[in-house]
């Protein structure tokens, strides 16, 4: 099993980045990986269970299912259901917490996966990188924040 843990600190107050980040249905709006993004059957997208349709810069779909969302402690998870990409097993868990020494905010992000042998590195590497640091980036490009 692969486990993929990242995490920065944003010069932004904690309940800003929340807002952008708890909408399960809006990372095509910061992450330039994603082209476009959906919930199935219409459902809200702060619901436990829902289920997001999205589609990468590559043409290539994913959906991911929901697990927990929790507002007091500004955290959620969501698992892999269809990828073309060999994530097997794949849940991650994201986490914000507040860091009062300037009113900023602390993200963790980590994931846990299997992999076809062989290619953990490689998936560990893109997973982290691609995903992970380009989320961190792209959300401080999105709320006017210095990369």
């Amino acid at each position: 099993m692969v486990k993929v843990i990242k995490s920065t600190v944003l010069d932004a107050p904690v309940d800003a980045v929340w807002a952008v980040l708890r909408d399960f249905n809006g990372h095509d709006r910061w992450h330039p990986a994603v082209a476009d993004s959906h919930i199935e059957r219409g459902q809200p997208s702060d619901r436990v269970g829902c289920v997001r349709r999205f589609h990468l810069q590559d043409g290539s779909e994913l959906r991911e299912l929901l697990l927990t969302l929790s507002d007091p402690d500004m955290a959620f998870s969501y698992c892999l259901l269809e990828t073309p990409v060999p994530l097997l097993n794949y849940v991650a868990h994201v986490r914000l917490a507040p860091v009062t020494d300037g009113d900023r905010t602390f993200w963790h992000w980590e994931s846990r996966f299997d992999t076809p042998a062989g290619r953990e590195e490689e998936l560990r590497l893109m997973v982290a990188e691609n995903i992970y640091q380009g989320g961190f980036d792209a959300i401080r490009r999105h709320m006017g924040l210095e990369a």
